[in-house]
């Protein structure tokens, strides 16, 4: 069954929305930039309300590694996202990311990068492989790392994200809509979608009926 994170959220309404859809994280960004931003206090006390089977996962775009592990403690989360290419600077400090305790550990890059070979030596070595849980691909870029709203070139990526998905349980993110999600799914075969955009109101305020809409259709394309 094909794991389903709803992104982006802001307030404990949106969050127990995903939970009644049937989602199996939230995820909260915090990206300074971004108009879904929330601060670790709020994170915490929408945690707190949260079953514990629910992944909460923190996204976290030009954080340091410390930075990354104190935020996460704060705010009680299970899993940690970051995407470690934003800038040039950040591309030799991936290890780093990769010490962050219990939690699970998903690591988001363009997914205009599977086409290439650039920076790949790392993530096929044994290191990324053994602490890494998952490699998230989004339409994302240096400019904007994610929550974009535009899908990534799905046909063409399908051959090396067939590739990669026998080393590393591969997310798809970028676009999704109930309406493409089984597009997705039938070409890529990944392990998991991810959704901000897709099942909004407007940035930062999600529409219930789009987000049962978009798990129901993640469930029925199996």
């Amino acid at each position: 069954m094909t794991w389903i994170k709803i992104c982006g959220m802001t307030n404990l309404e949106d969050a127990l929305a995903a939970v009644e859809a049937g989602a199996d994280a939230v995820g909260f960004v915090f990206y300074e930039k971004s108009p879904r931003n929330i601060s670790v206090e709020a994170a915490r006390e929408i945690v707190k309300k949260l079953p514990e089977s629910m992944e909460k996962v923190g996204v976290f775009v030009d954080h340091s590694a410390e930075q990354v592990k104190r935020i996460s403690e704060q705010a009680g989360l299970s899993a940690i996202q970051v995407y470690p290419f934003s800038t040039e600077e950040q591309k030799g400090s991936v290890s780093d990311f990769l010490q962050n305790g219990q939690r699970r550990i998903f690591v988001a890059i363009p997914g205009e990068r599977v086409m290439s070979e650039e920076g790949f030596g790392f993530f096929f070595s044994s290191e990324f492989l053994s602490r890494t849980n998952a490699l998230f691909l989004d339409s994302g870029n240096s400019r904007q790392p994610g929550g974009t709203g535009e899908v990534f070139d799905w046909k063409k990526a399908a051959q090396p994200v067939k590739a990669i998905s026998r080393s590393i349980p591969v997310v798809v993110a970028g676009g999704l809509t109930a309406e493409n999600v089984a597009e997705a799914i039938g070409l890529l075969k990944p392990w998991g979608v991810d959704v901000v955009s897709g099942v909004e109101a407007q940035p930062g305020k999600k529409d219930p009926e789009k987000v049962r809409a978009f798990v129901r259709a993640v469930r029925e394309a199996g």
